[in-house]
């Protein structure tokens, strides 16, 4: 399945606190739980004012939908090719 890796603009979205992000965390999984299964949240990175999330879908108009139900921005989404790691030296 692809996956997308998705830039989120959140002003101050590195000072929430757990609360905050544990009411956001739970608002996505409610909306994922409706979409079904072709969509998945992998994880997320919370720095200063933006949110890089990695998902798995069908397509990119699928984690559009998930930010349109959900109330979050998606201001880029993009697929990613490949995936790298320090294995990938070896």
């Amino acid at each position: 399945m692809p996956k997308y890796v998705i830039e989120r603009e959140v002003p101050g979205a590195g000072k929430l606190t757990p609360d905050q992000l544990k009411g956001i965390s739970q608002t996505s999984c409610g909306v994922l739980n409706q979409m079904g299964p072709q969509i998945q949240w992998v994880h997320s990175y919370v720095a200063d004012d933006k949110i890089y999330c990695i998902y798995n879908a069908p397509n990119e108009e699928m984690v559009r939908e998930h930010a349109k139900q959900g109330g979050f921005p998606a201001n880029k989404v993009s697929r990613v090719s490949t995936i790298i790691d320090p294995t990938t030296a070896e």
